[in-house]
């Protein structure tokens, strides 16, 4: 049996929650070694990249909160932090 990374997770949850045209999210955990919140294993600091209709005319905060919501048992669980690129549909 296949076990569910948490990119899995987290890339379920923002397509369900924001329908994006464009999704990448990479594990940068290895850049964090030694850092505060780095777990043996990896899946604790990500980048995610989104493009997606539900950001269009909302402000750099109010879509990181949307990204955050849609993936908060993920960020409570394990995920340690997450930089974001957010873009709207047509930007």
């Amino acid at each position: 049996m296949t076990q569910t990374t948490y990119a899995d997770r987290m890339r379920a949850r923002l397509t369900e929650a924001l329908a994006p045209t464009e999704l990448e999210i990479e594990d940068q955990s290895e850049q964090h070694r030694g850092h505060g919140g780095y777990r043996e294993g990896g899946e604790t600091h990500f980048h995610v990249s989104i493009r997606s209709a539900a950001f269009d005319g909302l402000n750099r905060v109010q879509r990181q909160r949307l990204v955050h919501k849609a993936v908060a048992a993920e960020l409570e669980e394990r995920v340690h932090a997450l930089s974001l690129t957010l873009k709207g549909a047509a930007e």
